[in-house]
C-alpha cells in the first residue's frame, strides 16, 4: 500500500454566514493522481488553498508529508509545487527565461532544458510568453510549479478555457509527471479529466465530500446504468424494452436508448433485437460516467454552480 502523503481531518472554513468547507476528511496516497471534482462554488479552491497554506482553516487538521501545516509551513512550501488558476507570467520573457526566472525566485536548481522536455516545451523554449497559446501557457505554469523539484504538485483547474486538443496535451504532461514519481492533486470540474487521469476521486458539493473512491467504484455504487443506444431503429424496440421491464431513456434524432442495470440485461436486449429481426443503423453501449454520478447524488449538473 502507498503511504498517505496528505491527510485532511474535519476541515472547516467559514466566511461570515457562509460555510465554504463543512468538516471534510480525506487522504491522498503517494504517487497517485488525486482528483478533487466538483462544480464552481463547491469549495474546491478554498480547500486546496488551505492545504497549500495560502488560507487559514477555521478548524480541522491538515498534515502534508507527515508535517502539520500550521507548524511547518516553511518546510512544506519547499516540498510542494503549485499551479494556481489562471497562471500568468511576463509577456516579453521567452519560455526558457520564464522558467529560469522562477527557478531563481524559488531558489530551485533544476536542469531547465530537462524540465522543458518533461512538459513538452523544448521546441517552444525561445518563444515569447505573450505569443504562446493558452495550452502552452499552462504547460509553462506546470514547469514553474516544478522548479523546486516538489514531491506534490497542486494543479488547480489546469485546463479551464482550453480547446480539446490543448486540454489533452496538458493531460499528457500530467501523466508524465505521475510516471516520474510525482503526486498530483488535481482540482477540476471536468468529469472526463478526472476519469482519464485520476487514481482516486473525491466529489465535493456545497462544501461537503459526497462521494470518494475510484471512478469504477463510484459508478458501480451510485450509477451503474448501462445505456444501450440504438440508431435508426425499426418498429418493435419499445416492445423489447417493455417485455424486459426496462426503461426507454429517450427517443430523439431517430435514436432510442434503453437503460440496463447489468451486462446480462444488455445481452438480453441484443438477443431480443435479433430474435425479432429488428433492423437498426448502429448500436452504442456506454456505461455511466462521473457526470451522471454527480447528477444522481445532487440532482444538478457538474458544470453548474457559482463562483468559488
Amino acid at each position: 500500500m502507498s503511504e498517505t502523503i496528505i491527510q485532511v481531518r474535519g476541515l472547516v472554513k467559514v466566511y461570515d454566514e457562509l460555510i465554504a468547507v463543512n468538516g471534510i476528511s480525506f487522504d491522498v496516497k503517494e504517487g497517485q493522481v488525486f482528483a478533487f471534482l466538483g462544480p464552481n462554488g463547491a469549495g474546491k479552491t478554498t480547500t486546496v488553498e488551505i492545504i497549500e497554506t495560502i488560507r487559514t482553516a477555521t478548524s480541522g487538521q491538515v498534515n502534508i508529508l507527515g508535517l502539520d501545516i500550521k507548524k511547518n509551513r516553511t518546510d512544506i512550501l519547499r516540498r510542494i509545487g503549485v499551479l494556481p488558476q489562471e497562471f500568468s507570467s511576463f509577456d516579453r520573457l521567452t519560455v526558457r527565461e520564464t522558467v529560469q526566472y522562477y527557478s531563481r525566485l524559488f531558489k530551485g536548481e533544476p536542469d531547465i532544458d530537462e524540465l522543458l522536455e518533461l512538459v513538452n516545451l523544448t521546441e517552444h523554449r525561445d518563444q515569447l510568453y505573450m505569443n504562446l497559446s493558452g495550452g502552452l501557457k499552462q504547460r509553462v505554469g506546470i514547469a514553474v510549479a516544478l522548479v523546486n523539484d516538489p514531491e506534490i504538485v497542486f494543479l488547480d483547474e489546469p485546463t479551464t478555457g482550453l480547446d480539446p486538443r490543448a486540454r489533452r496535451d496538458v493531460w499528457d504532461v500530467i501523466k508524465g509527471l505521475k510516471k516520474s514519481g510525482k503526486t498530483i492533486f488535481l482540482t477540476t470540474h471536468y468529469m472526463e479529466e478526472a476519469e482519464v487521469l485520476a487514481d482516486d476521486v473525491a466529489i465535493i458539493s456545497k462544501g461537503d465530500i459526497i462521494a470518494h473512491g475510484t471512478t469504477s467504484q463510484l459508478i458501480d455504487q451510485y450509477c451503474s446504468t448501462i445505456h444501450v443506444s440504438i440508431r435508426g431503429a425499426g418498429p418493435g424496440v419499445e416492445e423489447v424494452a417493455k417485455n424486459l421491464g426496462l426503461t426507454l431513456e429517450n427517443r430523439e434524432n431517430g435514436t432510442v436508448t434503453i437503460e440496463a442495470s447489468n451486462n446480462d440485461q444488455v445481452v438480453e436486449i441484443l438477443n431480443n433485437l435479433k430474435a425479432r429481426d429488428i433492423k437498426y443503423d448502429g448500436l452504442d453501449i456506454r456505461k455511466a460516467n462521473l457526470e451522471e454520478v454527480f447528477l444522481s447524488l445532487t440532482g444538478e449538473s457538474l458544470t453548474t454552480g457559482g463562483e468559488e
